[in-house]
């Protein structure tokens, strides 16, 4: 099995910053893409950015020039350090790998249990 924990989320004021990290554990070989994945209230969860092993990244147009995403592929973490904040990014983030473990034969997604980020105005 594999774990996500994440960490980093909490309440900060619109235009300032907060760094999510994402820690897997388990039987794993290798981590194909990490991401991360928000929900607002009411919405449906959407992308916000990858990180192949690689280091190929991709981006949701709205959060392009203000997030930043990482990771240490020894360590089997994932960060995204955000950026000027707005309201309307408040919702619940949630870590995605997509994980090749040593006892099935094909990668597979995992989620974490989502950490909350909340931006007042």
């Amino acid at each position: 099995q594999v774990q996500l924990v994440e960490s980093g989320g909490g309440l900060v004021q619109a235009g300032g910053s907060l760094r999510l990290s994402c820690a897997a554990s388990g039987s794993i070989v290798r981590i194909n893409v990490q991401g991360w994945y928000r929900q607002a209230p009411g919405k449906q969860r959407e992308l916000v950015a990858t990180i192949t092993y690689g280091g190929s990244i991709d981006y949701a147009d709205s959060v392009k020039g203000r997030f930043t995403i990482s990771r240490d592929n020894a360590k089997n973490t994932v960060y995204l350090q955000m950026n000027s904040l707005k309201p309307e990014e408040t919702g619940v983030y949630y870590c995605n790998a997509n994980v090749k473990t040593s006892w099935a034969l094909v990668s597979r997604d995992y989620w974490g249990q989502g950490t909350q980020v909340t931006v007042s105005s």
